[in-house]
């Protein structure tokens, strides 16, 4: 039987059929999950298991579903989070068994200017939505991913065409700077300025100029370091370099939020890690150092077990927070790559991180279902994509020097690009002028107009008569 998914139901409906499935379904006492690190046969089998649990969450090529897609209530930016565990599993692993339905993911998702603006999320879409998939196609370019066809986008143009959409919505009017949280207006948190999305935005500016070697990616990525030091968002001083959530232009973005999440950490730590290994500047050396060194309060004191701080304690994390320690292990482990002086400290962190890991991925009734809290005895009863692709994260993240570090153009790297990409597309413009109503919305919105008009006309005449 498998896992039942509680998210996708509601009410009281919910209630009974969890609480079947917990009569029909044996409890699973089962030891930790067996991989050994030395054994490579161990650890494929093992993140096999792991890797399976997180597509069982994938119904994008079920009748009536959109490809790309997870199950319910998982947001369109944790599919491209997710993806990227996919492709990071491909890579450490060899494991093929998932690189189509990868790849076309990523290429059903594009949107029609091959912007990742996709149509059918371009109204709810914000800023570091678009970002999380310009990053994992950013790394299927520095880990030479199959390449699409030639009449298709490839990988590099995508995370430029990303790159350039968002540096496009940079916002000097309001805090000097600054991408807003929400790309429109009518979507809660358009006034909010966050870490996540300018921390995407920087990350995805340090690996191409890396990768490309255009040092006016070096120049944007300073600009959006030096703006999020500015205002606070990092607190860079001798003592403290937290990295906070955000803050309210209203405000001036002067009243900033104390939120810190493992991945905005991860986001501004392997992106300064990039910046030193392009530029052998140690001013990046020094931010990625410090920025880790705050970062170990993600770690439980007794244990060094990852966890999530700012709601795990309370039992508070939401559908997208329980995803965060999984993009944070990956962020982790291209730190490992890019500045090497930090890897036997960060990988003596995810090792102690592997022991909770493995005894928590042994729930469900097929018996590698990973939960949420590593430092429970066990598996904690909590699931969902998040978890899983935390766990799938923390594990292959171990393997980084099992493999090449990422490509560039100059040692080997064949995805091509556009230094132009995304920026004569029509999605753009309507990036610039949110409000603008393109030629369908005004045939629509004329329809709605004429049918107020009939029945202003019939109101009056029932008036008159």
């Amino acid at each position: 039987m498998a896992r039942l998914p509680t998210s996708l139901l509601s009410g009281s409906r919910a209630l009974v059929l969890t609480l079947l499935a917990l009569i029909c379904v044996p409890v699973h006492h089962v030891a930790a999950l067996d991989i050994d690190f030395t054994n490579d046969a161990s650890v494929k089998s093992g993140l096999a298991l792991v890797a399976k649990g997180l597509m069982d969450y994938y119904n994008g090529n079920d009748t009536g579903q959109t490809p790309g897609m997870f199950v319910s209530p998982y947001y369109w930016w944790e599919a491209g989070a997710a993806w990227g565990s996919i492709l990071d599993y491909w890579y450490y692993t060899d494991d093929e068994t998932y690189n189509d339905v990868l790849k076309s993911s990523l290429l059903y998702q594009t949107g029609p200017n091959w912007d990742y603006m996709p149509e059918n999320q371009t109204t709810t879409e914000g800023n570091d939505d678009q970002g999380f998939w310009g990053i994992t196609v950013m790394a299927a370019a520095e880990k030479n991913f199959s390449n699409p066809q030639s009449n298709e986008p490839q990988w590099l143009y995508l995370a430029q065409a990303v790159f350039n959409t968002m540096a496009a919505r940079w916002d000097d009017k309001h805090c000097g700077g600054g991408l807003r949280w929400q790309i429109f207006t009518w979507n809660n948190g358009y006034n909010y300025k966050n870490t996540v999305s300018n921390g995407c935005l920087f990350n995805l500016a340090a690996r191409l100029a890396r990768y490309t070697g255009n040092e006016t990616y070096t120049e944007w990525a300073e600009k959006i370091w030096d703006w999020l030091s500015d205002h606070k968002f990092i607190g860079n001083d001798s003592t403290n370099w937290a990295v906070y959530d955000g803050a309210s232009l209203l405000e001036n973005c002067t009243e900033v939020s104390p939120l810190e999440w493992t991945y905005n950490s991860g986001l501004l730590m392997s992106g300064a890690a990039a910046l030193y290994n392009h530029t052998n500047q140690t001013i990046w050396l020094t931010r990625a150092t410090n920025i880790w060194g705050r970062a170990r309060v993600f770690f439980m004191d007794n244990t060094k077990i990852m966890y999530e701080a700012a709601c795990q304690p309370s039992g508070r994390c939401n559908t997208d927070q329980r995803s965060f320690k999984g993009i944070f292990s990956r962020f982790l482990g291209l730190t490992c790559l890019f500045a090497p002086s930090l890897n036997d400290e960060i990988q003596s962190y995810l090792a102690a991180t592997t022991v909770g890991v493995l005894q928590s991925c042994t729930g469900g009734s097929d018996g590698h279902t990973c939960g949420l809290n590593w430092g429970y005895n066990g598996w904690d009863g909590v699931w969902g994509l998040g978890e899983q692709m935390s766990a799938l994260e923390a594990l292959q993240n171990r393997l980084v020097h099992t493999k090449p570090g990422p490509l560039s153009e100059e040692t080997g790297a064949t995805s091509v690009g556009n230094g132009s990409a995304g920026t004569t597309s029509t999605t753009s413009e309507t990036v610039v002028h949110p409000l603008d109503i393109e030629n369908k919305d005004k045939a629509g919105a004329g329809v709605i107009t004429a049918f107020v008009l009939i029945l202003l006309l019939a109101a009056s005449w029932w008036l008159i008569a």
